[in-house]
């Protein structure tokens, strides 16, 4: 079988998907993507670059589609190169949204057109004029219509489609939803696994919590409002006064990847450092930035509670992942967390506007051990019973191969 993968990053969430396919001397796995970093074996990295970005004269709600554009006329001519060469996928499988995908069955088509289909954009009901503090005019109403073209027309030409939870497939018209199975990527319960007992000692950014007995911990791709940054560092101002011997651990960049960007180039980070910057103890603060893989899951391992916060929006990787690793995850009372965290239950729910309640909540983790070691197990076995790649994984592969 000839498989092609496309997405603007490599491997994203074709990380396990391409790598067992290209273990099979059977198959033939191609990945189209914009990053030329990384390699995997057995896979061929094929790039695609954009002639030119979308015009700045070009109307503002429609740019995104003329990027997406640009970016399937860029994976088009790559296609042809790779049909030239005797490549015509049986199966071409790309994330919805980018581009890459736009073009493809008018360049193969008779091969079958799976997407993945993470998120549709609405204007209300979602994380849009979900906070108060930042409420869309008229203008980003519209605007938030037409972003979703090159995803309608994704809709409209694949075969068909994937999302990863429920509440991210019902942000679809239900017009579209019977195209659209749910399943989630899956995650590695073999890697992503509980450490009683660990301690947080990362010698290569000279970070030794081996004397913490109360680690909080917060991961993010980015530090931005959409993952509740700053609620969650006013939370930080309240749980250092009250546990003077609590220290936090953020892990992330210093970046936007969701939602606007502040003006003058001024970060997350640095808006409530200032803000906050007399109330903080920055001896116990501790920013470690992207971290390997292997470094991230000490950081889950050791924690004593896992703060995550979010929009109601696409739902992170890295709250299935502190799931499996056993952390007492402390989350928002948002969808698509309630999806999977059950209050009391797997996992502690919070107001996501709530610094106060956060606070209170952290307190109430650390005081009772005995029960949170209940919840702790609890939430590994949610994944072990719904998101195990070990089980997904076959699915996932069952899944793709059906119009065959």
């Amino acid at each position: 079988m000839r498989i092609l993968f496309l997405h603007p990053n490599f491997p994203a969430q074709f990380r396990h998907l391409a790598s067992v396919l290209a273990q099979d001397p059977n198959h033939q796995v191609v990945f189209g993507t914009a990053r030329e970093e990384g390699k995997m074996p057995g896979v061929f990295k094929a790039i695609y670059k954009p002639s030119r970005d979308a015009a700045p004269q070009t109307h503002h709600y429609v740019r995104p589609l003329e990027g997406a554009v640009l970016t399937g006329q860029a994976m088009y001519r790559v296609g042809q190169k790779l049909m030239e060469q005797g490549f015509v996928p049986d199966i071409i499988y790309g994330h919805s949204g980018w581009g890459p995908t736009l073009f493809m069955k008018d360049l193969f088509p008779k091969s079958q057109l799976l997407c993945y289909f993470e998120w549709f954009y609405r204007s209300h009901g979602s994380d849009c004029n979900f906070d108060p503090d930042d409420p869309m005019g008229i203008d980003d109403e519209l605007r938030v219509r037409v972003k979703n073209a090159p995803i309608l027309l994704d809709l409209y030409g694949c075969d068909r489609g994937l999302s990863p939870t429920q509440w991210q497939r019902q942000q679809f018209s239900p017009e579209f939803q019977s195209k659209i199975t749910v399943m989630h990527d899956g995650v590695d319960t073999e890697f992503f696994q509980p450490k009683p007992g660990s301690k947080l000692v990362l010698p290569s950014i000279d970070l030794d919590l081996s004397h913490v007995d109360e680690l909080i911990t917060y991961v993010g791709r980015g530090m931005e409002p959409y993952r509740g940054f700053p609620q969650f560092m006013r939370s930080v101002v309240l749980i250092q006064k009250r546990r003077p011997n609590c220290h936090v651990v953020v892990v992330g960049e210093d970046r936007v990847c969701y939602g606007r960007q502040l003006p003058d180039d001024k970060t997350y980070k640095q808006l409530m450092l200032e803000e906050l910057s007399s109330s903080l103890d920055l001896s116990r603060l501790h920013f470690t930035g992207r971290l390997p893989y292997d470094h991230y899951l000490q950081v889950l391992q050791a924690s004593s509670v896992h703060v995550y916060l979010t929009y109601p929006f696409v739902l992170s990787w890295s709250m299935l992942e502190s799931l499996s690793a056993g952390c007492l995850v402390l989350a928002s009372n948002t969808a698509p967390v309630t999806e999977v965290i059950r209050d009391g239950e797997n996992g502690l729910l919070v107001d996501f506007f709530s610094p106060e309640t956060i606070a209170d909540r952290v307190d109430e983790a650390l005081d009772d051990r005995d029960r949170m070691a209940a919840i702790r197990s609890n939430a590994r076995d949610t994944i072990l019973q719904n998101y195990d790649l070990a089980k997904l994984l076959p699915q996932h592969l069952q899944w793709m191969s059906e119009g065959l």
